[in-house]
């Protein structure tokens, strides 16, 4: 068997959880590699394609019915997830390249992790948790948590971390921030997976059907489990378990950089 696939249905794996917990899955996509020393085909544009492309399916699968009932009856809360979503694209059409290029240091993930997580923590602290998603969320509080969302290229920030971190400073519930953080993230992940196909396409990549398949598989299925327990999850406790996860991931990261790897 092709070593590159069992590679890949690690990473895909680590992709679908940590893209929908509060971890960075960009952090982790950056430094699983770099412990294990892996590259070739698992390193290239064709295979985060089908990481975006797995999770993508699981956020449509498991949020199908809700977006039926915005496009075809809550048209207000749709409005919200769609401006909410502008900045993060803004952000993102003209920031990604220089992300991907000065912002991919292990240094700088540290930071992100622990600042992110003090921030959660502030967060659980103070907000109020008294505002349902269900008619509740201003316009204010979409363009914030998109505001919120544009951050979140920051490799180590966390897409759903900082989203919900912003819903609860806006003082939505942990499961209403939880759920709009994930249909606002829609939107960015489904931009992200065709930016990156048209990349792909424009550069004649070669790639092997099999490794992606596997990274795609492995990525949707763990997604789609991932997002159900984290809402469960949410609906009970609060974050703090995630954030003692950053700081103990960024003492890792930076006893391997110091001393290992940097």
């Amino acid at each position: 068997m092709n070593p590159d696939i069992f590679k890949a249905g690690i990473l895909g794996v680590v992709q679908g959880i940590t893209e929908f917990f509060p971890v960075s899955s960009t952090a982790h996509l950056i430094l699983f590699p770099w412990f294990l020393g892996w590259g070739g085909e698992v390193d290239t544009l064709s295979f985060d394609v089908g990481l975006h492309g797995g999770t993508l399916l699981a956020l449509v699968a498991f949020f199908f019915r809700d977006w039926l009932n915005l496009f075809l009856h809550d048209r207000r809360t749709l409005f919200l997830v769609m401006l909410g979503t502008i900045p993060a694209g803004v952000a993102g059409f003209f920031l990604q390249k220089a992300v991907e290029h000065t912002l991919r240091s292990p240094i700088i993930i540290v930071f992100s992790l622990v600042i992110v997580g003090g921030i959660m923590l502030a967060a659980e602290k103070y907000g109020k948790g008294n505002k349902s998603a269900d008619g509740s969320i201003s316009t204010a509080d979409a363009v914030i948590i998109g505001f919120a969302q544009a951050v979140a290229l920051v490799p180590g920030v966390s897409r759903s971390g900082i989203t919900i971190t912003a819903g609860l400073f806006r003082n939505l519930t942990r499961e209403s921030a939880t759920r709009f953080s994930f249909l606002l993230s829609t939107p960015i992940i489904g931009g992200a997976t065709v930016l990156h196909m048209v990349k792909m396409a424009k550069a004649h990549e070669a790639y092997s059907g099999d490794v992606f398949a596997a990274g795609f598989a492995a990525s949707a299925i763990s997604g789609f489990f991932a997002i159900g327990f984290l809402l469960d999850y949410l609906r009970k406790h609060p974050l703090h378990t995630f954030v003692y996860y950053r700081f103990g991931l960024a003492a890792v990261v930076l006893a391997f950089w110091l001393y290992g790897g940097g």
